[in-house]
């Protein structure tokens, strides 16, 4: 279908192809999700160069970027962390699909450093109710954004911190309505 869609360079064709990209990142969150608890793991932890993580998953959004009109400042961050590289991409990447969710066309997404060791990723989205902000790594948790877009699963945000709890990252949430929404991941890994 893929291929199909990209030999048309029409309005329909790429609406068509964002529709089929959302649809492959629920099919990857939902294997994810069962691959999660396996007993079985297959982390492999390694000295990464973070740069190239944010690049590729960035190169994977690029279209969506563009079809939202949306701008993105990357400051690279020279960082090198042990991590699994697989594992860290797809909190990279569940990340950027909320912060594409909910900016206004002309909004942005920033990604930069924070001292020690951390990753921000920001969006100028609608914002994170306060009351829903202490609940949004719960299972199936979705707030008032998700009450508003039906097809938000609650599944995401619980996912990241579940895999940056294995990965032995941190991830935080701050959020202010009608201003947007902070992820920070604390890559500094205490232990193995």
């Amino acid at each position: 279908m893929r291929l199909q869609l990209q030999s048309e360079d029409t309005p329909a064709a790429r609406a068509q192809l964002s529709e089929l990209f959302r649809i492959e990142q629920y099919a990857e969150m939902v294997l994810t999700y069962l691959r999660l608890d396996s007993e079985a793991t297959d982390y492999c932890f390694s000295a990464c160069e973070l740069d190239s993580i944010l690049r590729r998953s960035l190169r994977k959004y690029a279209g969506e970027f563009i079809h939202r009109k949306l701008t993105l400042k990357f400051t690279p961050t020279g960082m090198l962390v042990i991590t699994d590289e697989k594992w860290l991409a797809f909190v990279v990447e569940q990340l950027l699909s909320n912060a594409l969710k909910y900016p206004p066309a002309g909004g942005e997404i920033r990604i930069y450093k924070e001292e020690p060791l951390t990753l921000c990723i920001e969006d100028t989205g609608i914002g994170i109710a306060p009351e829903d902000l202490p609940r949004i790594f719960e299972k199936g948790y979705t707030g008032q954004n998700g009450r508003c877009d039906l097809r938000a699963s609650g599944i995401g945000l619980y996912l990241c911190r579940q895999i940056m709890e294995k990965l032995s990252h941190t991830i935080r949430i701050e959020s202010e309505m009608g201003v947007g929404t902070k992820v920070y991941l604390g890559l500094d890994t205490v232990s193995l």
